[in-house]
């Protein structure tokens, strides 16, 4: 059974890649300590069998959002829509990523950028986004 941590209960948090595999746990652990969680995966068949799998059981039912995290426009607006539903996150879990395994001899460019697109950008821009959002309890910012 997941804990109960009160500065979590209704709280605001948005997972990159949360419908399968450590993303689907965190969106489970976050949800069962009470959080608002929205979560943002390709994968729609995977996302939607876990927010069905926890209706019922959570206070507040998982919101997912389709979005593919290669176009920054969409993600934004995902991420816009996760605020609109259940306010400004709290916290960011960018969990997303491609883990393809290949020799280091087949590596191509090509390959190279489709991973760094989904590996790298989008967790970027998801921090960029997040962060500037009001009633964010820490700046992202730089400071001199």
């Amino acid at each position: 059974m997941a804990g109960r941590y009160p500065d979590l209960a209704g709280q605001g948090v948005l997972v990159t890649g949360g419908g399968s595999g450590i993303g689907a746990a965190l969106v489970k652990g976050f949800a069962a300590a009470g959080a608002r969680v929205a979560f943002l995966d390709i994968a729609e068949v995977e996302s939607r069998n876990l927010v069905s799998e926890l209706d019922g059981t959570v206070e507040h039912l998982p919101l997912y959002i389709r979005a593919d995290l290669r176009d920054i426009d969409a993600l934004q607006a995902a991420i816009h829509q996760a605020e609109a539903t259940h306010g400004p996150a709290l916290v960011l879990i960018n969990n997303a990523a491609r883990d393809d395994r290949h020799d280091i001899a087949e590596v191509t460019s090509e390959f190279w950028d489709a991973n760094q697109a989904v590996n790298l950008k989008p967790h970027f821009f998801t921090a960029q986004a997040v962060a500037a959002r009001p009633k964010w309890p820490c700046s992202a910012r730089a400071t001199r």
